[in-house]
């Protein structure tokens, strides 16, 4: 039988800075028990580099561990090599075919696998509403409740099939939330009928499908619990209505407890002790080592006073045990690189492609897409570097655009780089230079959260000739175009494969343009 201290340490999920072992890091996984990891691209140098810290660190502790990582694809993916760059689950959601989750579940699971993973936090089942979201936008299949929850089933019974665990998020649901929860705490009001119609749906899928774990988010949801608490602390939506209506008896999952949405909440070991009498399995904190230690501590005072009780976390420990070793059926003749970058490209092209016709005008055009000598405006991605895995090939942003014209044997008459946030003078040499062309082709990011590029979009789209957009973030720039004819192409994203996909739908003959969204952009169905 397993100690007190060692049920406590199960429970733990950790993140760490180290791209190789240490004394440090060895000492704080011995001291706490720490059952899990959790890896982010600061871990990440090499493939090589990690599965020698993967394996360093089991041999020095004498036991394994279960290894998760946040591989959803698209905007989230924290592996810079040894894993295919799909597209973001919204372009997957235009394409709007299981085959493909399924598909790409299968090649996730093999390639995360040979890196020693366990644990893929993936798919992201939040379903968009027309309320503007900032945090899960582009992660999302979509605003219809029965095809996220199609393809969420689909990409889970890839990975699980592939020999790895997967895991719905974030439950009961936070595509409508207005507040990215990284920052602040978002309290969602809708009813328990619209929660149950909408957002509860592609859970109940999973379910279906056999999904090894469930992450719960942290909004206060005052249609499911009156007390007012963030799901998170909640024992109505954890044990009630997950583990009793929806009858779900694996792994549930905390968000990380570090966020900006739990602070007013309490230390994170408050939140964690909180977390584990709500009725979670596997607790997330992801950086802070005093954290990490102080909530070891306050969970084993926590089941020596009575307020945790040791019989659930035997519980707790077979369901995390079973989320190392899935059955597997895995396929590896479907699992080549070839074979992956196949399907992510195809993805791209048929839901880009896809999304572009949806609400088209029936009248075409007036001329096509004049590339004699475009005046091009790209954003400088090699900033998102901070923040997000970035492709090397946006390590020189001139090169990449000069190479993606080329492909259509195009010479762009000038191409300008902006930052994520225009400085003045590199704006105003690029607007000047677009007022005086026959045609600018500007690839827009984020304009609807930066005055920078808003400002680059209305004054191109006044004040230039023929101006063409690339959407390259959220859907939702779309809707600060004022003219009723000015043609774009929504990439929901910045990966390599998408912008290419977009830039093709863009020069296509039979391209027409699309109406104006409504406030907030409709993502597609």
């Amino acid at each position: 039988m397993k100690s007190l201290e060692s049920l406590v340490g199960q429970m733990l999920m950790f993140g760490f800075q180290e791209t190789e072992i240490s004394e440090r890091l060895v000492r704080l996984f011995r001291e706490t028990r720490a059952g899990g990891v959790i890896l982010f691209r600061r871990n990440f140098s090499s493939t090589k580099a990690l599965k020698q810290l993967l394996d360093q660190l089991q041999q020095e502790l004498g036991r394994p561990l279960l290894v998760a990582v946040d591989h959803e694809g698209g905007r989230v993916i924290h592996l810079a090599g040894g894993v295919t760059v799909f597209p973001d689950n919204l372009v997957l959601g235009a394409a709007g075919k299981e085959a493909y989750a399924r598909q790409q579940g299968l090649l996730e699971a093999f390639e995360l696998g040979e890196l020693g993973i366990h644990l893929n936090l993936a798919p992201t089942l939040d379903v968009l509403t027309p309320a503007f979201s900032p945090n899960i936008g582009i992660r999302s299949y979509g605003r219809d409740p029965a095809l996220v929850a199609r393809l969420g089933a689909a990409r889970i019974r890839g990975i699980q099939e592939g020999g790895l665990s997967a895991c719905a998020k974030h439950f009961p649901g936070q595509g409508h939330s207005p507040v990215d929860a990284h920052l602040g705490l978002p309290v969602l009001e809708s009813s328990p009928e619209e929660m149950n119609r909408i957002h509860l749906l592609p859970f109940r899928e999973a379910i279906k499908a056999g999904v090894l774990s469930i992450m719960t988010s942290h909004p206060v949801y005052p249609g499911l619990d009156e007390e007012g608490v963030p799901a998170t602390f909640s024992s109505r939506i954890v044990r009630d209505l997950l583990r009793g209506q929806l009858g779900f008896q694996d792994a549930v999952l905390t968000d990380d407890l570090e966020m900006g949405a739990l602070r007013a909440f309490g230390s994170v070991a408050e939140a964690s002790v909180r977390a584990a009498c709500a009725g979670h399995d596997l607790l997330l904190i992801c950086s802070n080592e005093k954290d990490q230690r102080e909530t070891f501590d306050s969970l084993l005072k926590a089941c020596r006073s009575g307020v945790l009780d040791a019989g659930e976390l035997e519980r707790s420990s077979e369901r995390i045990h079973r989320l190392r070793r899935p059955p597997a059926i895995r396929k590896e003749a479907e699992c080549s690189p070839a074979q992956a970058q196949l399907l992510a490209n195809r993805i791209a092209r048929e839901g880009i492609r896809s999304a572009a016709g949806l609400g088209i005008q029936k009248e075409p055009q007036k001329d096509p897409v004049k590339l004699s000598a475009p005046v091009v405006i790209f954003p400088r991605l090699s900033e998102l570097g901070s923040k997000f895995f970035i492709e090397k090939i946006f390590e020189d942003e001139q090169a990449y655009v000069r190479k993606l014209f080329e492909t259509k044997d195009v010479r762009p008459a000038d191409i300008f780089v902006l930052g994520l946030e225009p400085e003045p003078s590199g704006m105003k040499s690029a607007l000047a230079a677009a007022s005086e062309a026959d045609c600018v082709i500007c690839f827009c990011y984020d304009a609807n959260l930066s005055k920078g590029w808003a400002h680059v979009l209305t004054t191109l789209e006044k004040a230039s000739r023929d101006p063409r957009f690339i959407f390259l973030r959220d859907p939702y720039d779309a809707d600060l175009l004022k003219e009723g004819n000015t043609p774009y192409v929504q990439a929901f994203g910045f990966r390599a494969c998408q912008i290419e996909a977009a830039f093709e739908v863009l020069l296509e003959k039979d391209f027409m343009r699309l109406p104006l969204r409504p406030a907030h952009g409709r993502a597609p169905q």
